[in-house]
C-alpha cells in the first residue's frame, strides 16, 4: 500500500471520530429533551438509534485493527490508531447513557415529572461542550487543551451533588416521591458519568500526542 493510501486511511479513521461523535451530542441533547417532555416516541427511537451507534463503533474498530495489522505503523501513528480504539469505546458509552435515559423516560412516561428540569439539562451542556472540545483536541494534536477540559468535570459533579441533595429532600418530605426522585437521581448519574468519559477521552489525547498516559481526573462517583 502506497503511503498516500494509508494517510487516507489514517484520516478516514479520524473522520468517523468525528461523525459518531456528532451521533453522540445529537443523543445526550434527545435523551435529555425526552426526559424533560416525557416524550416516549423520542425516546424509543433513541433506544433504537444505539444500535447504530453500536454498530459504527465496532466498525471502527475493526478499521483501526486492520491498519494496525496491514501497515505495523509506529510511535505517533500507533498511538493515534490506539486513542481512536479507545475513544470510540468511550463514545459508544456514552452512547449507552444517553440510551438509559431514554430507558428512564419509556419507564416513567405514565407518571409526571417530580419538578422542572433545571441542574440535568445544564449538565448536559457542559459535558456536550467538553465533548466536543475533546475531540477538537484530538484533531488538533493539542494535549495542552485535553487537560484543560478536565477541569470542568468538576463543575458537573457539583450540578449532580446539587441534585441529589434536592432530591433527597423530596424523599425524606414525602415517601410517595421516591419512585420519581430516584429515576431523576439515575438520569443526572447518566450524564455526570458521559462527562467523566470525556475525560478518558482527554487522558487519551494526551497519550496520543506525548506518549504519556496520564490519570489526569479521578471521578467522586
Amino acid at each position: 500500500m502506497t503511503r498516500e493510501a494509508y494517510m487516507h486511511q489514517m484520516r478516514g479513521l479520524r473522520d468517523d471520530i468525528v461523525a459518531m461523535s456528532s451521533m453522540i451530542d445529537k443523543a445526550i441533547v434527545r435523551s435529555v429533551e425526552a426526559l424533560r417532555s416525557q416524550d416516549l416516541q423520542l425516546a424509543e427511537d433513541l433506544i433504537k438509534a444505539d444500535r447504530e451507534v453500536n454498530r459504527v463503533r465496532w466498525s471502527i474498530e475493526e478499521r483501526a485493527l486492520l491498519v494496525i495489522a496491514t501497515q505495523a505503523p509506529m510511535a505517533g501513528d500507533l498511538r493515534t490508531i490506539s486513542a481512536i480504539i479507545h475513544i470510540a469505546t468511550e463514545l459508544e458509552r456514552m452512547g449507552d447513557h444517553a440510551a438509559g435515559n431514554a430507558k428512564i423516560v419509556v419507564q416513567t412516561a405514565n407518571e409526571p415529572l417530580l419538578k422542572p428540569l433545571v441542574d440535568i439539562p445544564r449538565m448536559c451542556e457542559i459535558a456536550r461542550s467538553m465533548l466536543s472540545d475533546a475531540i477538537s483536541a484530538f484533531i488538533n494534536e493539542d494535549a495542552e487543551s485535553a487537560r484543560k477540559i478536565v477541569d470542568r468535570d468538576d463543575d458537573v459533579d457539583v450540578l449532580y451533588d446539587q441534585i441529589y441533595r434536592e432530591l433527597l429532600t423530596f424523599m425524606l418530605a414525602d415517601p410517595t416521591t421516591i419512585n420519581r426522585a430516584t429515576h431523576l437521581l439515575w438520569a443526572a448519574h447518566n450524564i455526570e458519568r458521559i462527562a467523566d468519559r470525556v475525560t478518558n477521552i482527554c487522558e487519551r489525547v494526551v497519550f496520543a500526542v506525548t506518549g504519556t498516559l496520564e490519570e489526569m481526573s479521578v471521578s467522586t462517583y
